[in-house]
């Protein structure tokens, strides 16, 4: 099975040409309470997306799944999750959580009108992970490195990669039959880190997700060559998948320690 690849646009016609270029799901973006405060220092891209803009992305998609990342509990989680579903959401993601109350509370607001995707971030929910991994209801838990990283005050995401964590999580959500994704991806060539080699940790550490970076929005007035040039980037991706699928765990193995030679050297630069 190939890893799910998820496009983040609140354009209906770039949602459309993702969709036909072979992307999986299309996601929406809500989050907004408390991002600039902890990303606002970061070259990270903070999305201004409406909730409006689901209605009318989901007229479009017939095939792709449409993900929407709603903002952390809140005094109106309730109303929010109400008018995500209302509007034809077909998973809900979660940010920020620290605890295994909000994502009660989450889990039964939702209450199986649509899927559930955990975006676990919070060094709290790493601590209470075996807590939260005990609620029914979990359909999906993706790791997101960015905010996680920030949360343990580590150098830089990929130490997350590096340091065994991912296996500690991979391993307890895969037992709970729970689908398990991490981080984004940049296109196969590039990288700080190359794409390459983490797309071939997602294959040994059975992940089932990866949000596609914005390195893959092209910023092209004409649609359908967007479209064009990111059906060539999912096919380079796909390609590489079926290389990791004959791979054995030595070659899994050689790719992980090289990896960590690399983020041990990238670090050494951000220090």
């Amino acid at each position: 099975m190939n890893l799910k690849l998820m496009y983040i646009t609140n354009e209906p016609e770039t949602a459309k040409a993702a969709q036909e270029a072979g992307i999986d799901r299309v996601f929406i973006d809500l989050e907004l309470n408390g991002k600039y405060e902890r990303q606002g220092h970061l070259d990270t891209h903070i999305t201004t997306h409406k909730i409006d803009d689901i209605n009318k992305v989901r007229k479009v998609l017939d095939k792709s799944d449409l993900l929407v990342r709603v903002n952390p509990i809140y005094k109106s989680t309730k109303d929010e999750i109400n008018r995500v579903i209302e509007y034809g959401a077909d998973v809900i993601m979660l940010p920020m959580f620290k605890n295994d109350r909000e994502v009660e509370r989450f889990i039964n607001l939702v209450n199986g009108r649509a899927k559930t995707c955990l975006l676990l971030e919070t060094a709290q929910a790493l601590v209470r992970i075996d807590d939260i991994l005990e609620i029914d209801g979990i359909d999906e838990i993706h790791i997101g490195l960015n905010d996680l990283h920030i949360s343990m005050g580590l150098d830089s995401m990929f130490e997350l990669l590096s340091g065994g964590i991912l296996d500690y999580l991979s391993e307890k959500i895969k037992k709970k039959g729970i689908c398990f994704g991490f981080g984004g991806i940049a296109k196969i060539g590039t990288g700080v880190i190359p794409a390459n080699m983490i797309l071939a940790e997602h294959y040994r550490l059975k992940s089932e997700s990866v949000i596609l970076s914005r390195a893959f929005r092209n910023n092209l007035n004409d649609v359908s060559v967007q479209g064009t040039i990111l059906k060539n980037e999912i096919e380079k991706i796909r390609n590489k998948e079926y290389e990791y699928k004959k791979w054995t765990k030595d070659d899994f193995e050689i790719n992980r320690i090289e990896l960590k030679k690399i983020i041990k050297q990238l670090n050494y630069t951000l220090t």
